[in-house]
């Protein structure tokens, strides 16, 4: 229960309580209003306040309950900025007295060379300064550092995240779990899970659930319930499986099958001779392999009664030959007959329209007309997507990127003719009309001027949820004399080194400069020091000085080095603060922290975001949430220029959907009768009672169907 409870003040930004009981007499239950003020003073050591609701509700508590409640809020929150750990720093006055690069190694290498333990330590052969004794490894205690640095003083331009009074706990869980179960656009891996824990706890089920991953989840809760599944295609099958066996609900890696029991397998053979149509089968040579596996712990000829289902295994045996959709469009495509591959795709407008872009370059007049048929059945997801596509093909675009569903990103010159522009307006006004029809009504809206920047989450899958998280796309503006990124880790069976590094870009995306552990500092950044081993986590920080910045454009980037992959430590996560010169306190102070999430996927380079300066001198964030492949171990920042500068350029040129523009059309759809609403990064205190709030972690919720 506390996990969800967890999962509502992290996600919502709410604590979940019971409401008042009717009558009673406010402060009549002992020293509740002592212990709320307490909470809220704790809370505000972290950068996180009461709202005045939520405090009035703790007070007519129970101090013991209110101490109790607070403790678990605490906890939550500080896991949420990254306070939950001890963030040490390799030089124990940093971002002050850190040394010259050369002069360090210098340093360390006379104390090991005139040590005379420290010499009999070395190994033999040719000398590897970063074995050298006491490299890599904090050479003070954290104490030590609490003791090296002033306090942190506080100014009014810190982040003071409000927490709201919530309802009880089960109407919180039930409405966080019909947010993620309906949205409209897939989720993070972290959602899913958080997905699944809420559909074990939430006795009712949604009916639509339009991502199918999330309907697989679902559908497990359900069949653990003795509930039929709701399935509509084979492969709707095929995800269930992997979600009942613990697998991946994506199909992107494969599952190993657990052994079913019987009622359970007689349920996924059904659902499956359900939907197993001769038009549908096609779709199982997509993941033949996984259906092998699956035959051999269904036993699907222990069923007669279920002739269409075995039919499906015969496809993924190859005893029966079914041409799936895509074969059959690309085989008529690359014939030159797009009127018939018009015709197939016309019962799965969605296809349609994600290959327009191609049917329109083949110069068929039937396209358009085909195109704006297909808009009235494809859902609000592809609709948003394609607008997206269109309005970047009015211009020759520089380059083409390419992201997957764990970040990994590559990037290709655009070869593709352009389109006819004349087309491409009409599919716009086309889009934007359907897009406008779907839209709810908002009632008086209010958009913070924050939010206008902020990119349409089309998809999530790449997103770690977190504190200060924005949609891939997204601009954010930076407040602050100085910028501080940081990274933390922990290793969980072998020792892994992680770097963090900053790379600087001129406006041309040239004259590359940088600040990692082989270059420790530069005009305006400054490096807090290597640590290479993280038995009991290890943090490393870096400096910029915005005003003093030479170069427009910097990346921050974490390398695996050494050691375990971003998703098999026992926890990784970065983030960054900012805060004023003036302002003192330890290397990392969580009152400052503007952003922290974790760090996944088997990707060994990880792009947050990057940091880019206008020609007005303000600073903003540009959301980027890349991982790169990287090498399997010695990954340097001087490695990645290239191709760092190519994907971080194509992110940043891209017109993305942003709120801007979509609250334009919201506000089309806008009558009296909507009541209020507000579009804000974070609730204010001042909101009028029946305000509805959408955050950065609700927008998803807008997304039309």
């Amino acid at each position: 229960m506390h996990t969800l409870e967890s999962l509502v003040v992290t996600r919502r930004l709410r604590v979940p309580l019971p409401p008042a009981t009717p009558g009673a007499e406010p402060g009549a239950t002992g020293w509740g209003e002592t212990a709320a003020r307490q909470l809220d003073a704790a809370l505000l050591s972290v950068g996180f306040k009461c709202s005045a609701p939520l405090l009035a509700r703790l007070a007519d508590l129970p101090g013991a309950v209110v101490v109790d409640l607070g403790i678990r809020v605490l906890d939550a929150v500080r896991g949420l900025v990254g306070d939950h750990v001890r963030h040490n720093a390799y030089f124990i006055d940093f971002p002050r007295n850190v040394p010259d690069t050369i002069e360090f190694w210098v340093g360390l290498l006379r104390e090991s060379l005139l040590d005379p333990v420290a010499v009999t330590q070395l190994p033999p052969g040719p000398l590897n300064l970063l074995s050298l004794p006491g490299y890599g490894v904090y050479p003070h205690s954290y104490a030590d550092l609490l003791a090296a640095h002033a306090e942190f003083v506080p100014r009014a331009g810190d982040r003071v995240t409000l927490l709201d009074l919530g309802a009880d706990l089960d109407t919180e869980v039930r409405g966080l779990y019909f947010s993620l179960a309906a949205a409209e656009t897939p989720l993070a891996a972290e959602d899913l899970t958080a997905l699944s824990l809420l559909a074990a706890a939430c006795p009712g089920h949604p009916e639509r659930i339009p991502v199918r991953e999330n309907r697989a989840i679902i559908n497990a809760a359900r069949l653990a319930a003795g509930q039929a599944p709701l399935v509509d295609s084979v492969t709707d099958v095929l995800r269930l499986a992997c979600a009942c066996s613990g697998g991946d609900v994506t199909l992107a890696t494969a599952t190993r099958f657990r052994s079913f029991r019987r009622a359970e397998r007689r349920a996924l053979l059904q659902a499956l001779d359900g939907v197993a149509t001769p038009a549908k089968l096609g779709d199982v040579g997509r993941h033949r392999e996984q259906w092998k596996r699956l035959g051999e712990r269904l036993h699907p000829h222990e069923y007669p009664q279920f002739p269409a289902a075995a039919r499906a295994f015969e496809v993924a045996r190859g005893v029966l030959a079914v041409p799936s959709l895509d074969s059959r469009v690309e085989a008529a495509l690359a014939a030159g007959r797009t009127g018939e591959a018009i015709s197939l795709l016309e019962s799965a407008p969605g296809a349609l329209l994600r290959r327009l872009d191609q049917l329109l370059r083949s110069g068929d007049p039937a396209v358009p007309q085909a195109a704006a048929h297909a808009v009235t059945g494809a859902s609000g997801r592809v609709l948003l997507s394609l607008r997206e596509h269109l309005q970047n093909r009015l211009l020759p675009a520089a380059g083409r990127i390419f992201v997957n569903r764990y970040g990994r990103a590559w990037t290709a010159d655009d070869t593709r003719p352009p389109l006819d522009l004349d087309v491409i307006e009409t599919m716009l006004a086309v889009l934007d009309e359907e897009i406008t029809r779907r839209l709810p009504d908002l009632g008086e809206l209010t958009v913070d001027p924050d939010m206008l920047r902020v990119a349409l989450p089309l998809s999530a899958k790449a997103v770690a949820p977190g504190l200060g998280m924005l949609p891939r796309g997204s601009e954010s503006r930076i407040d602050g004399e100085l910028l501080r990124f940081f990274v933390h880790w922990r290793q969980a069976a072998q020792r892994t080194d992680y770097d963090l590094g900053a790379l600087m870009l001129d406006a041309a995306y040239g004259d590359p400069s940088h600040v990692s552990w082989t270059n420790y500092a530069n005009s305006f950044a400054t490096y807090s020091g290597d640590l290479t081993d993280a038995a009991v986590g290890a943090s490393e920080f870096i400096d910029v000085r915005l005003r003093e910045a030479t170069h427009p454009i910097v990346i921050p980037q974490v390398f695996v080095y050494a050691g375990e992959p971003y998703d098999e430590a026992a926890e990784a996560f970065f983030g960054f603060m900012t805060r004023d010169a003036a302002q003192e306190g330890l290397p990392f102070e969580p009152r400052a922290v503007r952003m922290k999430s974790d760090l996944r996927g088997s990707g060994r380079v990880a792009l947050p975001l990057a940091f880019l300066r206008a020609g007005d001198g303000t600073w903003r964030a540009k959301w980027l949430h890349l991982y790169l492949r990287g090498f399997p171990n010695f990954n340097l920042i001087e490695g990645t220029l290239g191709r760092t500068a190519t994907q971080v350029r194509t992110i940043v040129e891209r017109d993305h959907l942003q709120v801007g523009w979509f609250a334009s059309l919201l506000r089309t759809r806008s009558t009296p009768a909507g009541g209020a609403t507000r579009l804000c990064l974070t609730p204010p205190a001042d909101l009028p009672a029946g305000t509805r709030v959408i955050t950065p972690s609700t927008l998803h919720e807008l997304i039309p169907a």
